[in-house]
């Protein structure tokens, strides 16, 4: 390991190099789909709440909304360590790391349907 200036050995870090800007800029726009897709969920809890008419169950509206709002959060704030981790492994030429995402939207958006659903059909 080399040593840095203070005399404390640092890790071997990966040589970084500029990827193909056509890949970084496919980095950026599955960063912005991310992005949009939380800005779409944000607007959707937003609607219900505000326009959707009160439920049979009390709170049911609330708990929609949130849980869009939630999960909005969510998507995106990983989109965001998506897009750096993806950038990094692109420039120290290295394999791209999975992404967390899709299940967690995935999952999150199936929820808040069947909530939506029993909440509408059944009650």
């Amino acid at each position: 390991m080399p040593d840095d200036s203070s005399g404390t050995q640092t890790p071997d870090l990966p040589e970084e190099k500029e990827p193909d800007y056509r890949f970084t800029l496919a980095n950026e726009r599955t960063f912005l789909a991310w992005i949009r897709t939380s800005l779409g969920l944000v607007a959707g809890g937003v609607v219900v709440h505000q326009l959707v008419e009160p439920l049979h169950v009390e709170g049911a509206r609330t708990v929609i909304a949130l849980g869009c709002v939630i999960l909005a959060i969510a998507v995106a704030a990983g989109s965001y360590f998506h897009w750096r981790s993806v950038q990094q492994a692109m420039r120290r030429s290295m394999p791209l790391p999975g992404s967390t995402l899709v299940p967690i939207l995935a999952l999150g958006a199936t929820v808040i349907a069947l909530f939506a659903a029993v909440t509408v059909i059944l009650l």
